[in-house]
């Protein structure tokens, strides 16, 4: 498939904008809409778009979707913007409020949780327009732009998925990736066209996030720190290492069933196995 008509779907958080930085201009006649990350999966399910910067678990629950190769949203460390906040120590939680934009990153919970041999409690959603300062549980998580911040009053435990998920397995965390709808096949110059535009936003990564800060309201250079620290956008093979352990943790707790993955131009080849 070329671009003409191609519908792109992506997130609408900060850490998302340098894949797109140009994106229909690189791939015209392509449509790109934002979407929370929850809200994005269900909508390419049922078939609203094209390609989707979707939930890595959504993903992998869909046994027939590809991935464009080597661009992801992930982490190697700290991540910044996916933390729980609780008013206790971890190890004391007996309830937690999720957000609702979040399921790749309410999985990765559980999993780090079972790790530390933590309990998670009872758990509630967070809706996207409640503030996380509000909730009763012991405990939040919230993801994306809101959740960039050190401290949260009443709240004095901070932990970084990100970095707790390095801590315990030395690996990357691949949150997001580019899922292709099952059966299409893109162009060769329609994948080098999402490629071109995580180089464009990466060479102005200081103008993006003067732009970005403004809309946020946000400091702009702790929005650069974000995009050029915390941040990563490569899926190389320490990367699909990562998101192959994530992989066996899901399956070992139940969460979402293994299955092989595949690059969209390498449908007879596993990336992961």
């Amino acid at each position: 498939m070329s671009g003409q008509g191609l519908r792109i779907g992506a997130v609408g958080y900060l850490n998302s904008k340098p894949l797109v930085e140009d994106l229909q201009a690189l791939i015209p006649g392509s449509s790109l809409e934002f979407e929370l990350p929850s809200r994005l999966a269900d909508r390419m399910a049922v078939g609203e778009f094209d390609v989707g910067l979707i939930p890595v678990v959504e993903f992998l629950k869909n046994r027939f979707c590809t991935y464009l190769p080597g661009l992801a949203v992930g982490c190697r460390g700290p991540v910044l913007s996916v933390c729980v906040f609780s008013k206790v120590p971890f190890d004391q939680i007996r309830s937690i409020s999720i957000d609702e934009g979040s399921r790749t990153s309410a999985a990765l919970l559980r999993i780090l949780f079972h790790g530390n041999y933590w309990s998670i409690g009872n758990v509630q959603p967070l809706p996207i327009c409640r503030s996380a300062e509000t909730v009763d549980s012991d405990a939040v998580l919230i993801i994306g732009d809101r959740a960039m911040r050190q401290k949260l009053p009443g709240f004095p435990h901070r932990l970084d998925l990100g970095e707790e998920w390095f801590r315990q397995t030395g690996l990357p965390f691949v949150f997001a990736v580019w899922a292709v709808r099952p059966g299409l096949q893109l162009a060769h110059e329609v994948i080098e066209g999402f490629q071109a535009a995580l180089n464009r936003g990466m060479q102005s990564l200081p103008r993006l996030a003067v732009r970005e800060a403004a809309l946020l309201g946000k400091d702009p250079d702790l929005c650069l720190h974000y995009l050029s620290h915390h941040i990563r956008y490569d899926l190389g093979a320490t990367e699909l290492a990562g998101l192959h352990l994530f992989q066996r943790r899901l399956d070992q707790l139940a969460i979402v069933p293994w299955r092989s993955i595949h690059e969209v131009h390498r449908l007879d080849s596993s990336c992961c196995r």
